[in-house]
C-alpha cells in the first residue's frame, strides 16, 4: 500500500488595527460588521477589528493601514501604532494585530465592496460592501459584539492603556 502525502493547506493570516479612542464615558474602540448576504441577520459574535489579507510580501503594519482605509473609507484617521500581536480565530485565520488612537464617524464609512453570486446558483452576481456597519463600543459590549478570538487584543489593548497611563 502506498504512503499517502500529507498536505498541509497554510491558514490565511490578515492584520489589521484596534483603533481606539479616550472619553468622558472610558475607553471605546472601533469595530466594523462584515458586509454581504451570510452577515446580514448576525450581530453579537460577528463583528471584527478592521482587517484584510497579507500577501506573502506585505508588511503586517502597511496591511493593516490600507485595510483600514478601504474598509472605513478617507475620512478615517490613525495615529502611530503599536502592537496587539496575534491570535488564530476558529477557522484557523491568524491575525495580527496593531493599536492606535483614531478618529472615525461611523456616519462617513463609505467601505469598498466585493462581488459574489446571490442567490447562490443564480447565475447573477451582486455587489455587496465589504463593512456595512461601523461602530464605537464600550470595552465591556465590544467583548459580546466581536468574534470571541479577537477579544484576547481588549485585553492587550487594556494592558497598553494601563501601562501609559502610569508613565
Amino acid at each position: 500500500m502506498a504512503a499517502v502525502k500529507k498536505t498541509s493547506r497554510k491558514s490565511a493570516s490578515s492584520a489589521g488595527i484596534l483603533a481606539y479612542r479616550k472619553g468622558a464615558g472610558g475607553l471605546q474602540v472601533l469595530l466594523v460588521h462584515p458586509g454581504g448576504p451570510f452577515w446580514r441577520n448576525k450581530d453579537d459574535g460577528a463583528w471584527s477589528i478592521p482587517k484584510g489579507e497579507i500577501d506573502a510580501n506585505d508588511a503586517p503594519e502597511q496591511v493593516a493601514r490600507r485595510e483600514f482605509a478601504e474598509e472605513l473609507g478617507p475620512s478615517a484617521s490613525i495615529g502611530p501604532l503599536q502592537t496587539l500581536g496575534q491570535v488564530r480565530q476558529r477557522g484557523g485565520k491568524r491575525v495580527i494585530a496593531f493599536a492606535g488612537e483614531g478618529h472615525f464617524d461611523p456616519a462617513a464609512l463609505t467601505s469598498n465592496t466585493f462581488d459574489i453570486e446571490w442567490p447562490p446558483r443564480s447565475g447573477r452576481r451582486q455587489s455587496f460592501p465589504e463593512v456595512d456597519r461601523a461602530e464605537w463600543f464600550d470595552i465591556e459590549l465590544a467583548r459580546t459584539k466581536m468574534l470571541s478570538a479577537q477579544g484576547e487584543f481588549l485585553d492587550r489593548l487594556l494592558a497598553i492603556v494601563v501601562e501609559s497611563a502610569g508613565k
